[in-house]
């Protein structure tokens, strides 16, 4: 059966990595509570923020970078992907153990107990065994750590949705939005440890998901209309400056009298846990506006200032979990040492700081990786899998290959 596939896109798009980077800044200045730094995150400014914009991004990078080897047959492609599964996995257990850890001892050692309260972590003491299991098991989730669980459950699920979706895209397209309207209307969702359910609903979270997917193989062709249409663009900066009275007036009283109770009462409190149909609309509108204005082949997007940005969305998982740790960090430092304006700045700028720089060592240590796998024979690239005996045997079978050739040169035709 021959798939409809998009083509490929000619160059890679600056345009993921620099947004899904700066989503990672902006969950990471959000994760701060009760400072200034909220306010430099873009969740205050309208109905979506840093997470939703992190699994659009996902669901799009996740098609383009699998479709080819889903082509080569469905367990092929499954394996890839479940490896992908398990990498984030780890990484999440890795930053759960790391994060309980921190928690745990300054909250002993520094005789601060609301911290254990304020970030979920009461388990740790109460009941450590059942703790350690519901963590596993992805039911248990201290504070901030709910993305990555989620990350989980819709890359796990993915193999069968892209291989549907090579297929009848459309179609899957339609299931995604069905699933999303019965999760809403029948309040499904998965159960979490102690009580209570998911903070991000898997159910209603995968039509963000599957949009992404979608707009990737064939969905991005056919509504690029959408692009070129004065009244869209017109609809859609009214929205957003509609999103932003309307966020902005649950923090400022003042602004409430704009509104009519009723029509506040609509929007507020924001509903993230399933993913209100104004969140999803929010971020619809600002793709488009940044497809529009910001072309895959812009200049700009090469600049230096962007640089930093760019390198974090390319190490997003990285970088992801290093700003949770450092926002709990952060948290606690202002507690400690002083909770001024001045304070809070300095503590954002470093754990950008910190979150760049361990981009730039994590792309910097997969290059040494990667040409750390170049075969010594003929310049030729070792399997992946090759560990340190193969390539001991390859480095000899170069050598001894090279005193072949030698030893050819050396006599008389």
């Amino acid at each position: 059966m021959k798939l409809g596939l998009a083509p490929p896109p000619p160059q890679r798009d600056l345009r993921l990595d620099l947004f899904r980077g700066l989503a990672n800044w902006a969950m990471f200045l959000g994760h701060v509570p009760g400072t200034v730094l909220v306010w430099c995150s873009f969740r205050n400014y309208g109905f979506s923020d840093g997470a939703d914009l992190f699994v659009f991004i996902s669901g799009y990078t996740s098609a383009l970078v699998y479709t080819r080897k889903m082509e080569r047959g469905f367990v092929f492609g499954a394996s890839r992907l479940l490896r992908r599964v398990w990498q984030i996995y780890t990484a999440h257990i890795l930053l759960f153990m790391i994060y309980l850890a921190f928690i745990h001892f300054l909250s002993e050692r520094f005789n601060a107990p609301d911290l254990v309260d304020l970030f979920n972590a009461a388990p740790v003491t109460s009941a450590p065994i059942e703790m350690m299991t519901q963590g596993l098991l992805l039911r248990y989730k201290p504070l901030n750590l709910d993305v990555l669980p989620l990350y989980v459950v819709l890359m796990g699920l993915f193999p069968p949705i892209l291989w549907l979706m090579l297929r009848f895209p459309d179609a899957v397209m339609i299931g995604s939005v069905l699933l999303y309207l019965a999760a809403r209307r029948f309040h499904w969702n998965l159960p979490s440890y102690p009580s209570e359910n998911w903070y991000f609903n898997p159910l209603a979270w995968q039509l963000l998901f599957v949009t992404g997917a979608w707009l990737a193989l064939t969905g991005a062709g056919r509504l690029h209309f959408l692009l070129r249409s004065r009244l869209v663009l017109v609809v859609a900066i009214a929205y957003l400056i509609f999103a932003a009275l309307m966020t902005l007036a649950a923090h400022q009283p003042q602004l409430r009298a704009l509104f009519a109770p009723a029509l506040f009462e609509l929007f507020n409190p924001n509903d993230k846990t399933n993913l209100a149909p104004y969140r999803y609309l929010h971020l619809m509108v600002l793709i488009i506006l940044g497809a529009r204005f910001i072309p895959i082949d812009a200049p700009g997007l090469r600049a230096t200032i962007w640089r930093p940005l760019v390198k974090c969305g390319q190490q997003s998982l990285e970088v992801f979990c290093v700003g949770i740790l450092l926002a709990f960090i952060g948290y606690f430092i202002l507690q400690l040492a002083g909770n001024g304006i001045l304070a809070q700045l300095l503590v954002g700028a470093a754990g950008i700081a910190i979150m760049t720089a361990v981009a730039y060592y994590r792309s910097w240590s997969k290059r040494v990786e990667k040409s750390s796998h170049e075969s010594p024979v003929d310049g030729k690239k070792a399997p992946e899998s090759t560990g340190a005996l193969e390539h001991l045997v390859l480095r000899g079978a170069g050598s001894a290959a090279q005193v072949a050739r030698g030893m050819d040169a050396q006599q008389p035709p």
